[in-house]
């Protein structure tokens, strides 16, 4: 089930002087920045997710924006209900704009699994709002359901049987395969694949050519209604490997100090969402972006971010024993930040990202034989009780205090923020 546009429906749920209208859903409101999601009106006129503001308002003058930063929009997923006798969700908790089930038993005929899929859609319409619509999808497994889901948008309903298999997604594009975006569609046309048809050709052998991995010989199975992949090929167990935040600098922060005091926010952040969570990680990467003047952009590649500045970038990892106290981890961020690259085009900073990877379950992690002298732990779960209570800015570490502020948590592509305590993250 995927709740179509939903930041946009959600907003027009709450005014409805915006409902019939071409809507676009933002950051911030600026020019510069982008559209995170559009209105089935604002979509019908060119304006899409990723789309400039300014650009849509030179297309349609007469749209609106609305920032995405009310509580209500971000929690309205963990709100949209099922009917009692619905199945239970999948391993992947909310909330999330798109939800899998399994139906087990008679659930799973036909009739019976349409009759459900109806009670869904009437009860999100009579008990979260009239102005949100979903499209379902009702496949042999959750790869063709997530494929179905997107085949007939808004408010579709769209059941994949087997018998119809695979000759009922021949039509689409490569593209519209879960898993397959620019650069795959690019390979594959580069192998000869450049139709449904061709791939869905392919014999086992043939697509585990063609991805060179297990992974095409999961994609052959799932195409025709498989559950599972074949020998044993494993199937992506759901845990979670890594989590982070990213910001887009103001321009009062687009220096190295500024920066700095950005990412140490963004750090803050992530470490206390790592403990929320019940993980523990021993790798931090950093990225940052760095803005090019036309002068420089003539003399080195450069790349374009969605807000139309051209820019170099730098990443670098740090690897670290298993932690999930932020003084060690801030630790590892000013490593890595004393090899970031300076001068010539590394001058002005707009972008920030911090990310935690390679993250470990609680109950996996080995203690280490001797305790941490300086109770980082103790003092991280601290800070953790205090800000979970009067916000998450309110006990912090000295370095993010010039950006105390920024980096403000906001609805992303990827992920709908989460509450702990008082505040969102």
């Amino acid at each position: 089930m995927d709740l179509n546009s939903f930041f946009a429906s959600v907003e027009q749920q709450l005014h409805p002087e915006y409902r019939g209208r071409p809507l676009a859903v933002v950051p911030t409101m600026a020019d510069t920045t982008s559209c995170i999601a559009a209105s089935y009106e604002a979509k019908a006129l060119g304006i899409k997710t990723g789309t400039q503001v300014g650009e849509a308002k030179k297309s349609v003058p007469t749209s609106s924006s609305s920032p995405a930063t009310t509580p209500i929009t971000r929690s309205t997923p963990t709100r949209s209900p099922r009917p009692s006798n619905s199945p239970a969700p999948s391993p992947t908790p909310p909330p999330s704009t798109r939800w899998s089930a399994s139906l087990i038993g008679r659930e799973q005929e036909p009739p019976r699994a349409r009759k459900i899929a109806l009670e869904i859609k009437q009860s999100i319409y009579k008990n979260v709002g009239e102005a949100l619509r979903c499209s379902i999808g009702m496949a042999p497994n959750r790869y063709l359901a997530k494929i179905a889901s997107d085949m007939q948008k808004p408010d579709g309903l769209i059941g994949l049987l087997p018998s119809q298999l695979p000759r009922a997604i021949a039509h689409l594009d490569l593209r519209d395969l879960p898993g397959v975006g620019a650069r795959t569609e690019v390979r594959l046309n580069a192998k000869g694949i450049t139709t449904m048809e061709q791939l869905l050709a392919l014999d086992r052998n043939g697509m585990h050519k063609l991805w060179d991995s297990v992974w095409g010989d999961r994609l052959y199975h799932w195409l025709r209604g498989a559950n599972t992949g074949d020998d044993g090929a494993p199937v992506s167990t759901g845990i979670q490997k890594s989590l982070g935040h990213s910001h887009v600098l103001a321009p009062e922060f687009r220096s190295h100090e500024g920066s700095w005091a950005v990412a140490h926010k963004l750090l803050h952040k992530a470490a206390m969402r790592l403990r929320m969570e019940k993980f523990y990680t021993n790798s931090l990467t950093v990225s940052i972006r760095f803005a090019l003047t036309k002068e420089q952009t003539a003399h080195i590649k450069s790349k374009r971010h969605t807000s139309g500045i051209k820019h170099s970038g730098w990443a670098m990892e740090a690897r670290f024993r298993e932690c999930q106290d932020t003084l060690t981890l801030l630790e590892a961020l000013r490593g890595v930040w004393a090899q970031r690259p300076q001068g010539g085009h590394f001058t002005k900073p707009f972008f920030v990202g911090v990310t935690l990877r390679n993250l470990i379950p609680e109950d996996e992690h080995q203690p280490e034989l001797f305790a941490d002298p300086n109770n980082r732990a103790d003092l991280s779960a601290t800070m953790d009780k205090l800000n979970l209570k009067y916000g998450h800015t309110t006990l912090h570490f000295a370095g993010m205090l010039p950006a105390r502020e920024s980096a403000p948590t906001r609805i992303a592509f990827t992920q709908i923020p989460v509450q702990y305590g008082v505040d969102y993250m």
